[in-house]
């Protein structure tokens, strides 16, 4: 975390004089206003040539207002669009999708039995799915290896697609998809 880093940082940080310190947090600054994290490597090294010490607390106090800002950031929620899956018995799961991510992925984190025993690698064909029209044809084409893998699926249909394969953008908001019999 932010200690560990300020530590390790401030052990291996030499003298700066006291201008090279004011422009430095002006590029922090900089740096934070266009959402671009310092690598602390990269500013160790830049500093280390200089001539008056940086003390841990006003090292800490600069990096400290960076990283917080960052980390708030990125505690943000993300954005998601509900989505909901049919099991073959006809169940439903309306689940919060992530925008992002691949159907496969939210599936499983959300308890919904899509094996996926490849582990999303294109390797086999159990996270096949089946999309309403709409949705379909507005997905991106099929790689070869995806058309290969679904020559091997259960139930294979014209909206047929492997769950790996698919990421979810904001237009899958209300999308119903269909996960079919595996045979099993």
């Amino acid at each position: 975390g932010l200690a560990h880093a300020s530590h390790i940082a401030c052990n291996r940080l030499g003298y700066i004089t006291p201008s090279l310190s004011k422009v430095l947090i002006m590029i922090v600054r900089l740096l934070t206003q266009r959402h671009v994290s310092p690598s602390i490597e990269t500013v160790v090294s830049r500093m280390s040539q200089t001539t008056t010490r940086l003390t841990r607390t006003e090292f800490g106090d600069l990096f400290a207002k960076r990283w917080y800002r960052s980390s708030s950031q990125a505690m943000q929620a993300k954005k998601t669009v509900p989505i909901t899956f049919f099991e073959p018995d006809g169940k439903e799961h309306e689940v919060q999708a992530e925008v992002g991510k691949n159907l496969l992925d939210i599936a499983q984190d959300n308890n919904i039995e899509l094996e996926g025993a490849c582990g999303g690698e294109l390797a086999c064909a159990t996270c096949h799915l089946i999309f309403e029209q709409d949705l379909y044809e507005t997905l991106p084409e099929k790689e070869d290896e995806e058309d290969d893998m679904l020559d091997m699926a259960f139930e294979l249909t014209e909206t047929s697609r492997l769950g790996c394969q698919i990421v979810v953008n904001e237009s899958f908001s209300g999308a119903k998809i269909r996960i079919p019999d595996d045979g099993y």
